[in-house]
């Protein structure tokens, strides 16, 4: 049987995640020697080596002992189907897990944020916490910075296919950018990783190990928050499970929730927190009604096109135990070759179809083919053309249904729900084959293995997106930013009608980013932590 503990020790600030965003924020606010910091993480340290090789992406996603191992419910728009959202239950949290790519995402997408009332949330807002947390390899300009701690850095693996479909891209049309975190996003280049020197740099490495040499910070692993207290409309502290006891922690001046976009709508809607209707019907007496929390629910989803060819591929180099063994031999002795891998090698982001004014679709284009990853590489040359739409306007939500904080919520992305979304999926299909057919890939015998050339009309074409596509593993909006009636948090990421309670995570995106998420989410905690401070100081002045 569980107990609770009386309530030991007060901190000036509880941080619940120790993830992309909760690292930053542990390390921010700890700055000061003054404030006391409690960092709540539900997993448990980073010591699996495949964490830290790139490539061990595949070996540490749906491993229970670090990946939370979500399954959406089923879905009507892919035929039904139920998706796997790995989400980091470990030190650094999905930074520990991804695909190590580093990208920010449009200007356009964070003038958006502004002009729907986000004031501070604009691009020039934006950008200066970009640079604050980047060391970037290829140096200081007006878009990167040099004195973070974030690396990020130049792939170490290029291969003769991944040349051959850039030149592709090129042929069709679309312009050549070798930095699309830069002026501008259009392009086709090669991605940047968050990476030094062949190790994968998370969040936790970055941010939190050097954090942790301070005196006035406390991380408490394998910490699971059951909910926030709350005296009326004031947040008080938290409530959470660690070695099967039950403990409460007050916060002096706020609670931080950083769980990400399905773990801090669930910590809300199990503290009372919510939509009333909801609550009741699992339970839980509504403290302060939010309708919007876990609504709005987004993610990017993928077609992944394989293409074989008769120019060699990773397929060929890492199939045969033989090569394996020389793989990990270059990697142990040189940390280069194939285990250096991200995610993709190849990115672009381009118009799904004649006349937008900005990139709608983004490609990541890998050197290599599997059914799944756990089956191995296919056993023929072949690379790999994964294409998805950056601004979805399917929406899903994220629900409990069940008091106990411990039960997985219900995942609800809805995706295709939307006519544009089924549209752009379709041209975007569309555009990968394009590609292939260009020269130089043409040259090499490019011939589509899956989804198959049997798909042609439109409607087939849907309907191979609704059948072989998967989730590129972008869950965001779920506590989302904003003055409107399903907003959760304002422009301060504090939670709308309460105090000493903010979200700071890639819930907070009113709509997605145009791109993969690490990048952003690391900024918003970034500027966030500047937010707090300035907050605090003001009310210290005040009284």
């Amino acid at each position: 049987m569980k107990s609770t503990t009386s309530v030991q020790v007060a901190f000036d600030y509880i941080v619940v995640g120790a993830g992309s965003a909760g690292c930053v924020l542990a390390n921010r606010l700890s700055e000061d020697p003054s404030a006391k910091v409690l960092l709540l993480e539900a997993g448990g340290s980073d010591w699996n080596p495949w964490i830290h090789v790139p490539v061990g992406y595949f070996k540490t996603m749906h491993n229970p002992s670090v990946d939370w191992c979500y399954l959406t419910d089923p879905d009507e728009g892919i035929n039904g189907r139920r998706l796997q959202w790995p989400r980091g239950k470990v030190l650094g949290g999905s930074s520990s897990l991804n695909g190590l790519l580093y990208i920010r995402g449009q200007r356009e997408d964070y003038d958006d944020w502004a002009r729907a009332g986000n004031t501070g949330w604009d691009y020039e807002s934006v950008l200066p916490y970009f640079k604050k947390s980047e060391c970037q390899s290829r140096g200081e300009n007006a878009f990167h910075g040099v004195d973070g701690p974030l690396q990020v850095s130049d792939l170490r693996l290029k291969r003769e296919i991944a040349e051959r479909f850039i030149e592709a891209a090129k042929a069709v049309g679309i312009p050549e950018n070798q930095d699309v975190n830069g002026e501008r996003q259009e392009g086709v280049g090669y991605f940047q990783q968050t990476a030094y020197k062949g190790l994968r740099c998370s969040t936790a490495k970055a941010f939190l190990r050097p954090a942790l040499r301070r005196s006035n910070l406390t991380l408490v692993k394998r910490a699971h928050c059951r909910r926030v207290l709350l005296e009326g409309k004031q947040v008080v502290g938290v409530e959470y499970d660690v070695d099967g006891r039950t403990q409460q922690a007050v916060s002096l001046r706020e609670v931080i929730l950083s769980s990400g976009a399905i773990g801090s709508p669930q910590i809300l809607q199990c503290s009372g927190i919510g939509n009333s209707k909801l609550l009741q019907k699992v339970g839980i007496t509504c403290r302060h009604e939010l309708p919007g929390v876990g609504e709005n629910l987004q993610d990017h989803l993928q077609v992944r096109l394989v293409f074989k060819t008769r120019c060699r591929t990773l397929n060929d180099e890492v199939r045969h135990p033989l090569k394996k063994l020389a793989v990990g031999a270059q990697y142990l002795f040189s940390r280069t070759g194939p285990l250096t891998l991200a995610a993709s090698q190849v990115c672009i982001f381009t118009q799904s179809r004649p006349g937008l004014e900005r990139p709608d679709i983004q490609f990541h284009m890998q050197p290599l083919s599997a059914d799944k990853p756990a089956d191995g590489v296919h056993p023929f040359s072949a690379f790999t053309s994964s294409v998805c739409q950056l601004r979805p306007h399917s929406r899903g939500h994220v629900r409990i249904t069940s008091s106990d904080p411990m039960q997985y919520p219900s995942i609800q992305p809805n995706y295709l729900s939307a006519e544009e979304d089924r549209r752009v999926v379709v041209d975007a299909i569309k555009v990968a084959r394009k590609i292939a057919a260009a020269n130089p890939l043409s040259e090499v015998d490019t011939k589509e293995y899956a989804p198959g050339k049997e798909f042609t009309s439109d409607e087939e074409l849907l309907e191979a997106a609704r059948q072989y596509s998967q989730s590129i593993y972008h869950p965001a909006g779920t506590c989302k930013m904003g003055n409107d009636t399903m907003a959760v948090v304002d422009p301060r990421l504090q939670v709308h009608g309460l105090t000493g309670l903010r979200v700071v995570d890639a819930s907070i995106m009113p709509i997605i980013v145009s791109g993969n998420t690490n990048a952003p989410t690391i900024m918003i905690a970034e500027k966030a932590a500047d937010m707090i401070k300035e907050d605090h100081l003001a009310m210290e002045k005040a009284s």
